[in-house]
């Protein structure tokens, strides 16, 4: 049974960092694409940065130079590194699944078939 679950979310404050990370069970991280999407309150479902199968990544605009995804397969553990922290990336960060890609992944958040309970980021003074 497929289950993500992500840990590592907390208050920080402008210009820190935090270490997001997303257990996957229940699959091989060989074989699908994972994203992190976020939902700021009163916001839409905003995809921030994705990894494929192989490996290829994909990030937003706005958080392009200062997050960086990255997997350990052995794990099953997929990591979203971010710094420079700016008020704006507050939100629930939410890990998720899409099943139909390989080689590629996208940051449409309507494109994930399997999400995790999320975790809250709240960057503030």
């Amino acid at each position: 049974q497929l289950q993500l679950v992500e840990s590592g979310g907390g208050l920080v404050q402008p210009g820190g960092s935090l270490r997001l990370s997303c257990v996957a069970s229940g699959i091989s991280l060989n074989y699908y694409s994972l994203g992190w999407i976020r939902q700021a309150p009163g916001k839409e479902r905003e995809g921030v940065s994705c990894i494929s199968n192989d490996g290829m990544n994909r990030y937003a605009d706005s958080v392009k130079g200062r997050f960086t995804i990255s997997r350990d397969i052995a794990k099953s553990t997929v990591y979203l590194q971010m710094n420079s922290l700016e008020p704006e990336d507050t939100a629930v960060y939410y890990c998720a699944v899409e099943t139909g890609l390989f080689g590629v992944c996208v940051l449409d958040p309507s494109e994930y078939d399997y999400w995790g309970q999320g975790t809250q980021v709240a960057v503030s003074s």
